[in-house]
């Protein structure tokens, strides 16, 4: 299975909302795809962090997990994973920022 589609699959299974991927490939960004997905409260980013190590490894390496009790933030090298509070995903307006970059790409 994608490795894309495999954790949209573990997010969908534990009811995170509104999961949205973003394909950077060719841009200048850092990873080549980013996934957002809102948490419905405080435990359920971490509930959510602990499916996808659960299910995840040792597939996958966790490079780096940034943990807030509002953003947590997963570092899988080449994707990064951000679980997100429905007021912190408001505030900081990933999605609109990660289409911008993709509407930056360079055509070939």
């Amino acid at each position: 299975m994608d490795r894309i589609k495999k954790i949209i699959n573990l997010l969908d299974e534990k009811k995170a909302l509104d999961i949205t991927t973003h394909d950077l490939t060719n841009t200048d960004y850092f990873v080549d795809h980013v996934i957002v997905a809102t948490t419905m409260a405080d435990k359920h980013g971490y509930a959510l962090l602990d499916h996808l190590k659960k299910n995840l490894k040792p597939q996958e390496s966790f490079l780096g997990v940034d943990e807030s009790d509002d953003w947590i933030l997963i570092d899988l090298g080449d994707i990064l994973i951000h679980l997100m509070s429905e007021e912190y995903r408001a505030k900081y307006q990933m999605d609109k920022f990660l289409e911008e970059l993709k509407a930056k790409r360079p055509t070939r």
